[in-house]
């Protein structure tokens, strides 16, 4: 066989191929399991995704103890399709980041358009965005003049300077910066960072991908010296 010579095609070349992928898929499993919890505890949107992961890292423990070829092949699929994925999202999520800016923007017009005190989560994400950045508004603090609650309260609070301010319509009491620039300078600063974990990422995929598919092979070609 071209891929894998007759000579590595023996039991314990097997045992490893084994114990390194049940290593792997053991890890991938955990990581699954341990997101999905977070994403429940957090009610994050990714619960499906982490939901995929811990399914995966099952199917693939199974298949391995198991040492079913068809089935190391079909984890092996399945591990090349969300790569595949996860590739294609990175890709454009590099290539769209100013689609990501006009879209974070539109989203945030609304949510000050719809702004009340009342404690909605639109509101309590522009409170938080506005408290921790030391901002107002998208492009700065005169975006809130167009909108109802400042024509019946002036400012929110999570505008101010100052802790505990009530700033009213007074703008010296505000922050001057919108907030637009701001959230794109700290998404901009983390893309190596992003770049650097997916590679990682990827590289962890690839090496799981290629054990299941070796694995699968040396079973087919030596099905009797499966241990």
């Amino acid at each position: 066989m071209a891929f894998l010579s007759r000579r590595l095609q023996t039991r314990p070349v097997i045992t490893c191929f084994k114990s390194v992928l049940l290593i792997y898929t053991f890890i991938l499993w955990i990581t699954g399991g341990v997101l999905l919890a977070v994403g429940i505890w957090g009610k994050v949107s990714l619960e499906n995704y982490f939901s995929v992961i811990f399914l995966l890292g099952t199917f693939g423990c199974f298949a391995t103890c198991r040492a079913s070829a068809w089935m190391l092949k079909l984890y092996a699929m399945f591990l090349t399709l969300i790569f595949l994925v996860q590739l294609v999202s990175a890709i454009l999520g590099f290539v769209f980041i100013n689609e990501t800016k006009d879209s974070f923007k539109n989203n945030y017009e609304n949510a000050l358009k719809q702004y009340s005190s009342t404690g909605d989560y639109r509101s309590n994400a522009v409170d938080k965005i506005q408290n921790t950045l030391h901002c107002c508004g998208i492009t700065d603090y005169r975006d809130w003049t167009d909108t109802d609650y400042y024509s019946e309260n002036g400012f929110p609070e999570s505008c101010c300077k100052l802790q505990d301010c009530s700033p009213q319509r007074d703008a010296d009491k505000v922050n001057d910066e919108g907030c637009i620039e701001k959230v794109m300078a700290i998404i901009e600063s983390k893309v190596g960072i992003v770049a650097g974990i997916s590679f990682v990422i990827a590289f962890c995929q690839l090496f799981g991908i290629y054990e299941a598919y070796c694995l699968s092979l040396a079973i087919t070609n030596n099905p009797y010296d499966i241990v």
